[in-house]
């Protein structure tokens, strides 16, 4: 059975929303305030959703309209160098008056020059993703900024805090692109009742202001949610991309799979097409060089891990959907048409009040 969808609109971007929220920003409950009182005092705005940093769509266009309609937009750095963060952040600045996030992942070979780019520009708030951050790069972002880290286990969670993290994020099996095993919801129940010195934000598999709810109410300060914003009429990515995820149903967001133990590719939730099976062989031509001593088990690795870089911009930027990555999570389910991101948030907000006041 297909999903229902509405027209795809025609793409703008933020630059109409310049230095102002939303005008038609919605009005929150006393009630929903104080429950993410402290994600959105944390993050400095008014509603406590982070918009996810996904490579090649959280640029400029879409953090800024996440920002200007009261939510918290943040940078998806991915592999770009110090030179082109700086020019990003600039442009960012250029188009939003409010804080926003730069996300650094800690693999990148640059990754403490980025963080004084940051430094260089004022970022507010700083998110080390994809592993394990060095305590030299929290050290020196917490220097200048708030310091968020994700988390996929309580243990890890506790290590951060004690390493300097200012806020976690627990980031469940659900969301898109580079997943850990353990869903969200287990994740919270697991997290939520156990820390409770810093901020935590829950993503994975949230589009509904219900689940938002829920999740506030079981301790969080607030939630990530990166899926839902790829179709924002903010958006760069591709009509073709858009319509992808459009069409798209929760099942058919699914996670790759390891080869090759000496490998350990962290898996990828995306929509299956052409290019998941090229990642697969990708892999193996990958490990077979390994076995053939051509190359080095970290430049191996590294290799099958560059691969998404690519087939994701061919994707997002190029509409190579067919080859490309179409990165998603399991709420994909529930992106069916095109709009502002203001109309987003408003339908989020609106979804929140109204499971609050049946609670009454």
């Amino acid at each position: 059975m297909t999903k229902a969808v509405a027209p795809v609109l025609a793409s703008t971007t933020a630059s109409a929303a310049v230095g102002a929220r939303s005008s038609g920003a919605p009005v929150l409950s006393p009630r929903l305030s104080a429950l993410w009182k402290r994600g959105a005092d944390f993050l400095e705005c008014p509603i406590a959703i982070m918009g996810g940093a996904m490579t090649w769509v959280s640029e400029r266009n879409l953090v800024a309209a996440i920002c200007n309609a009261g939510g918290f937009g943040v940078i998806a750095c991915g592999s770009m160098t110090p030179a082109l963060l700086d020019a990003e952040i600039k442009a960012t600045r250029a188009l939003t008056r409010y804080p926003f996030g730069v996300n650094l992942i800690t693999m990148h070979p640059q990754l403490l020059e980025l963080v004084a780019v940051c430094a260089s520009n004022r970022v507010s708030h700083m998110v080390l993703a994809g592993g394990i951050p060095p305590t030299e790069a929290i050290k020196q972002a917490k220097v200048f900024a708030k310091v968020m880290c994700f988390a996929p286990a309580l243990v890890l969670a506790n290590r951060l805090v004690k390493n300097g993290a200012d806020a976690i994020v627990i980031e469940g099996a659900e969301a898109g692109g580079h997943i850990g095993p353990v869903s969200t919801s287990v994740l919270a129940q697991e997290i939520l009742p156990a820390v409770r010195s810093v901020p935590v934000f829950v993503a994975g598999g949230i589009g509904r202001g219900e689940a938002i709810v829920s999740y506030l109410e079981m301790g969080a300060a607030g939630v990530q949610m990166g899926t839902r914003f790829v179709c924002a009429t903010e958006s760069i990515a591709h009509p073709k991309f858009k319509q992808a995820f459009i069409r798209a149903n929760a099942r058919d967001a699914v996670p790759t799979v390891q080869l090759d133990k000496r490998f350990p590719v962290i898996p990828v939730r995306a929509l299956v097409n052409e290019g998941t099976d090229e990642f697969m062989e990708t892999q193996r031509r990958v490990a077979d060089k390994f076995s053939r001593g051509e190359i080095e088990q970290g430049a191996a690795q590294l290799e099958i891990e560059h691969f998404w870089a690519g087939a994701l911009r061919r994707a997002v930027i190029d509409g190579d959907v067919e080859r490309g990555s179409l990165m998603a999570g399991q709420s994909v389910g529930m992106v069916s048409r095109e709009e502002p991101v203001a109309a987003i948030i408003a339908e989020l907000v609106a979804q929140a009040e109204a499971a609050l006041a049946s609670r009454a």
